[in-house]
């Protein structure tokens, strides 16, 4: 009992509290993923973390669903770590519903084949005369509720061979259903990382190297340890720790740090010569990433440059992460996108085995890949170890803008030729940014996807990659490689729409003969979207197509431009995602991913000065505000295949389309992000 509810209970009277000791009934464990009370309350184990994207209601949907549950008992939860969920627990790629499909569902399947095998038994009746509903097993002998019988089914072996419901027969997946932590979000009894205390930890705030790759030289902390709070300024592998019992006192001891850094070679680099350096590699042949057809023969005259800025993850939640580090055990609470990664690395610096690290799971506020490393969970087990105490390490917003793994710049360079009919019959581009998610003959896969595996059926491709690393750290971002190469690919494909004097639209119906389902999604948004109908002088239409994780995508972007002021006015959007788990969550995370990719296409770029990062806030760095926020439609195709990814869908499609509306408005071509059309409505 708190003080708060104390005060409240005594407050008219006397309050007596008494616990009796009554008999806690611990859940029976069918499997991993279901645990059932004898009071019918269902645990339902969500293996993957919840960052906002729904899995924390969708992957309960699946297990309910399978196991044929009351959904008002259900209860999910956080596991930890194990192997029982697979090789390796994370969210990243949009990949929590296609990897969850089959094993979840088969999870769910077979506890529901328990509990009705435990009820024949009882019933000594065959088990094809037993049925389930509702968390219930019924027959010619009555009804047993799933509490009643998950302690008798959990000590028998499951199955081999289980049998999924039929899609006519799903009660849930398909249906609209409102998300399970809704409410706690916003009653404020959701626990993030950054919410979670544990008796006796202390509070770390650190100093890094402002420089990428710059070492620590030396530091005075005469005045951070006169702060009150303060318990001990120390050096951690990545720079000096302010340890206090308070995180503003860690926070404003930071500040009144002296270091002195090494800055290492990267402070020799700058967004000006990291574009030039750019410009000059595009300029020369590369490491082919695909070579379809053969260019040889074909005039490749016209040609255009696009490029991208860095950009940072920015999550509303700062980076947080608690660590608690004994002799024999490590204990993490964290916000992240990658348990297993928590778990190696808190192995790799305690030194301790898998059995005796714990990871708790928390919810997220916001991750877009940026929480799939553990560099900032490395940060708190390295310093519980050294302090010997429980330390919660909280990042600043300035922490995260200037020291984040992000997404890379990057330049392409096309040129192309059209046939005699004006329909693309050649195609080069030339890719430079830096490497990340590693190199196979030379080509970072992620740098070139989104341009080596268009769909477009253009009979002659060839694509080069060239990586240029400049000492910034890179990592995958909402819809990675995507995000970039969409904006340079759809924009120079309406491009050569213009070239050969064809309709945008018919030039990418007749390049998509071959990918029906990408075809469908493209007639679908643009129908919903009017495209043809004439605008008022002022206002375009632009068009884009993407299919990055599974998910076959289309979005049509309607913009206005008066005095040279951009609004965004509408974006009708349609996909084709497979099997629809949650409408609502699937169209929430679509205009999710296009606000994301908005705020990227309008407002935002990390820019480098002498190997620093030069914003600090989001006074530098903005994001998209209610007021600029366009009206978005949501359509979704019927499918019978298996789900896709959703989460990252939308985003790479939404520069482009915006780019290429404001050329259909004004006939302003702009190459680069973000759009620069003077100043913004």
């Amino acid at each position: 009992m708190n003080r708060r509810s104390f005060l409240a209970a005594t407050s008219t009277g006397l309050l007596v509290r008494f616990n009796l000791g009554a008999a806690e009934t611990k859940p029976a464990k069918l499997n991993a993923f279901v645990h059932i009370a004898p009071d019918d309350a269902i645990t339902l184990y969500v293996h993957k973390a919840e960052m906002g994207q729904g899995t924390y209601t969708s992957i309960s949907m699946l297990l309910a669903e399978e196991l044929d549950a009351d959904w008002s008992k259900v209860h999910p939860a956080f596991p930890g770590v194990s192997k029982e969920y697979g090789p390796f627990q994370g969210v990243f790629g949009s990949q929590s519903m296609r990897t969850s499909w089959e094993p979840v569902r088969r999870a769910g399947a077979t506890a529901r084949a328990l509990l009705v095998k435990a009820a024949a038994q009882q019933w000594g009746i065959p088990e094809s005369d037993c049925q389930t509903s509702n968390s219930q097993v019924t027959s010619s002998k009555g009804k047993l509720t799933y509490g009643a019988l998950a302690e008798s089914a959990a000590k028998l072996s499951p199955p081999t061979n289980i049998e999924f419901k039929k899609p006519a027969d799903y009660k849930l997946i398909g249906r609209s259903i409102k998300r399970l932590d809704s409410a706690a979000k916003s009653n404020g009894t959701a626990i993030f990382g950054i919410d979670v205390y544990r008796p006796g930890m202390l509070h770390a705030a650190i100093a890094r190297s402002p420089v990428f790759g710059g070492t620590l030289a030396s530091f005075d902390a005469t005045r951070a340890k006169a702060v009150p709070g303060v318990k001990d300024v120390i050096k951690v592998s990545n720079g000096v720790a302010v340890l206090a019992t308070n995180t503003r006192a860690a926070f404003e001891a930071k500040r009144l740090l002296k270091v002195e850094w090494t800055e290492g070679p990267t402070a020799a680099n700058s967004t000006p010569t990291i574009t030039a350096d750019f410009e000059a590699k595009t300029k020369l042949p590369g490491a082919v990433a695909r070579n379809t057809g053969s260019l040889d023969g074909f005039a490749l005259t016209l040609e255009s440059a696009y490029s991208a800025p860095f950009l940072a993850h920015a999550p509303m939640e700062p980076l947080n992460a608690l660590a608690d580090v004994r002799p024999n055990s490590c204990e993490v609470w964290a916000s992240t996108q990658g348990q297993s990664a928590a778990e190696q690395a808190a192995m790799r610096i305690t030194g301790l085995k898998a059995d005796q690290v714990t990871i708790h799971s928390e919810f997220m506020g916001g991750g877009f890949g940026r929480r799939s490393n553990a560099d900032y969970i490395s940060e708190a087990v390295e310093l519980s170890k050294l302090a010997a105490a429980p330390v919660k390490v909280t990042w600043t917003r300035e922490d995260d803008l200037q020291h984040d793994l992000y997404r890379p710049a990057s330049l392409v360079r096309f040129a192309a030729s059209l046939d005699s009919e004006g329909w693309p019959a050649a195609l080069r581009a030339r890719i430079a940014c830096a490497p990340f998610g590693g190199l196979r003959d030379g080509v970072s896969r992620t740098g070139v996807e989104g341009v080596h595996d268009i769909a477009y059926a253009i009979p002659n491709i060839r694509v080069e990659y060239h990586a240029a690393d400049h000492g910034i750290p890179v990592s995958y971002w909402r819809s990675v490689g995507f995000s970039q190469n969409t904006f340079f690919m759809e924009c120079f494909i309406d491009e050569l729409a213009v070239a050969g004097k064809k309709d945008p639209l018919a030039l990418r119906q007749r390049l998509l003969k071959d990918s029906p389902r990408l075809l469908a999604a493209l007639n679908l948004a643009a129908a919903k979207a009017d495209w043809g109908k004439p605008l008022a002088a002022g206002k375009g239409r632009g068009i884009a197509i993407s299919n990055n994780i599974g998910s076959f995508t289309a979005q049509v972007a309607e913009v206005t431009l008066t005095n040279g002021k951009l609004k965004v006015d509408r974006i009708v959007c349609a996909v084709d995602c497979g099997i629809v788990v949650n409408p609502r969550g699937v169209e929430q995370q679509m205009q999710s991913g296009i606000v994301y990719g908005l705020t990227a296409a309008l407002k935002d770029a990390i820019t480098i000065d002498r190997g620093r990062v030069k914003q600090t806030n989001f006074h530098q760095y903005d994001m998209l505000r209610i007021d600029e926020m366009p009206a978005v439609e949501v359509h979704l195709i019927a499918s019978t295949m298996q789900p896709s990814g959703i989460g990252e869908a939308s985003t790479p499609g939404t520069a482009p389309a915006v780019a290429n509306a404001i050329y259909a408005a004004t006939g302003q071509r702009l190459r680069a992000l973000p759009l620069q059309t003077g100043t913004r409505a």
